[in-house]
């Protein structure tokens, strides 16, 4: 089990990831509060089950449970700075799905409801997948 949690918590030396993580870790909660709670504005979970529903994401309270989750809890290893590269993993793939299931038809930019944002928060969680958290996490604190 140690030799899993090392693997799983390996990260490069660096204050690089800090910001990178702090600033996705609060945008990824954010919306994961919204989708689950209805909080910052946010519709709650059986109205984003519906949406989810109506777009063919289904069964769509199970959709919008995993995506508010991977988003709330993901964000918050991101910030904790523990398990940094599975969570970028499981919110690097959420961010796909979102854009290809939900923006790609709008084009790339936000003002349209483009992919514009999904693929700044895919290109940050993909970087942390391949650095992970950097010297100032858990990661680092469990790797030694």
């Amino acid at each position: 089990m140690r030799a899993v949690l090392k693997k799983i918590s390996t990260t490069a030396t660096g204050l690089d990831t800090l910001p990178i993580r702090l600033t996705l870790g609060v945008i990824f909660v954010a919306h994961g509060a919204q989708k689950l709670f209805g909080g910052f504005g946010g519709h709650g979970l059986q109205a984003t089950a519906a949406w989810m529903e109506s777009i063919g994401l289904a069964p769509g309270l199970l959709m919008a449970l995993l995506a508010g989750s991977a988003e709330l809890f993901g964000g918050l290893l991101l910030i904790l700075g523990l398990a940094v590269r599975p969570a970028a993993l499981v919110l690097a793939f959420t961010m796909l799905v979102a854009i290809f299931a939900v923006h790609w038809q709008h084009g790339f930019f936000l003002a349209n409801n483009g992919y514009e944002f999904a693929l700044a928060l895919l290109g940050g969680s993909v970087a942390l997948a391949f650095r992970g958290g950097g010297s100032v996490s858990m990661d680092k604190v469990l790797a030694q």
